[in-house]
């Protein structure tokens, strides 16, 4: 059975003030290295959430699909993916965020682990995606509403530490801080 990547990437970049998704980190964008990284975790499909009319490098081995709800938040994204790999018939799914570099293959496949419980991450004392969501849950994923994700779903979860998960492309700041990290290693 198969284990889909749900990549959230249709946030508009407010801080930022650019589509990190578009940032280049290490020669690949943002949105490039995570659908490499979930590619090498053995990830099959792997879908990319956007925005309609978000301008976006082309993509092998991922599948674009388009969240016409983008501005309520987090939620529709998650739903517009979960949607998807519950008709491809995916036995679970990972949901990742485009901007967290500090994720690896080896981590993703950790969170998968035993695919019957939801895994999240852990970082920075508390608990985030990536996520691992068993099929069981997601009609719990599906009545997610505005932008706090999958939070209450994973509150009480085991969980696999991350090292630097906390750094999630936001600002400049963080942005330089993950080029001084992250600049030349592709992980």
């Amino acid at each position: 059975m198969k284990v889909a990547a749900i990549v959230l990437a249709a946030g508009a970049s407010r801080r930022l003030g650019q589509p990190k998704q578009n940032i280049l980190l290490g020669g690949e964008t943002l949105l490039e290295r995570t659908v490499r990284v979930a590619k090498l975790a053995g990830l099959d499909p792997v879908y990319v959430v956007v925005a309609p009319g978000q301008e976006l490098s082309s993509l092998p081995f991922a599948t674009m699909l388009f969240n016409p709800n983008a501005p309520e938040g987090m939620a529709a994204s998650i739903r517009t993916g979960v949607l998807a790999a519950g008709g491809d018939g995916a036995e679970g799914a990972v949901i990742l965020a485009c901007d967290q570099p500090a994720v690896t293959p080896e981590h993703l496949s950790s969170i998968v682990g035993d695919r019957t419980a939801i895994v999240a991450s852990s970082y920075a004392g508390r608990k985030g995606v990536p996520a691992y969501f068993p099929a069981a849950t997601f009609e719990q994923l599906l009545e997610l509403r505005g932008d706090i994700g999958a939070r209450q779903l994973i509150s009480n979860v085991s969980a696999m530490e991350l090292a630097n998960g906390d750094l999630d492309i936001d600002t400049e700041e963080d942005l330089a801080r993950a080029q001084t990290i992250y600049s030349t290693a592709k992980r």
